[in-house]
């Protein structure tokens, strides 16, 4: 733990804290090189998938750490698993100012870690820059699909049935409570988007 207020420097963020969530994937070489090497089985397709978020605009730059960055991880494995994909790893941008310090880095790459995990789904790689903008997080997910099984929005017909996991609201639900309205029951929403874990891949 580092003396708040404190920040390593690019190489040393890399290796202290996100190199360690890379869990040993072969393709993110160690984070140490400035590509990724992504294998997928034969008869499948790469699906991939990109979302930025950013703090005033899609969190709030009160909200725990941990939460964020499970947040920027969950938008994207749920794009994934909406195309029915498997996730196979993903790429992690971070732009930072001075009001980010080591605490709050160390605390945002716990919460990663824990979803890495949760969702065997390792970091491959990524982009660590300083500036005097907000707080911007960019998360590129990659996942797999059988060719040709991907479920894709174009694919939609009169006469289908089109289902939603989870709750329509629930974040803004959230959102709403912890800015002030009296509603309690959906803040974990907010927080932390659930990948329906009985679509394929999860």
């Amino acid at each position: 733990m580092t003396e708040k207020g404190t920040r390593r420097g690019e190489f040393q963020l890399i290796a202290d804290l996100f190199s360690p969530l890379t869990r040993g994937a072969p393709g993110a070489l160690g984070l140490t090189d400035d590509v990724a090497l992504i294998d997928v089985r034969p008869g499948c397709q790469l699906v991939t998938t990109t979302d930025t978020l950013i703090a005033g605009v899609h969190f709030r730059a009160a909200d725990p750490p941990d939460l964020v960055a499970r947040k920027a991880l969950r938008v994207n494995l749920s794009d994934l698993a909406a195309k029915g994909a498997r996730p196979i790893g993903f790429l992690h941008a971070l732009s930072l100012n001075d009001s980010i310090d080591d605490a709050y880095l160390e605390r945002y790459a716990s919460g990663l870690g824990v979803d890495v995990d949760a969702f065997a789904v390792p970091l491959l790689g990524g982009d660590t820059t300083s500036g005097p903008g907000p707080l911007t997080i960019t998360v590129t997910a990659f996942g797999e699909v059988e060719k040709g099984k991907a479920l894709l929005r174009g694919g939609a017909r009169a006469g289908d049935i089109l289902c939603v996991t989870g709750t329509i609201g629930d974040s803004a639900l959230g959102l709403a409570h912890l800015t002030g309205a009296t509603l309690s029951k959906a803040v974990e929403r907010y927080h932390l988007p659930q990948p329906s874990a009985a679509l394929p891949g999860f």
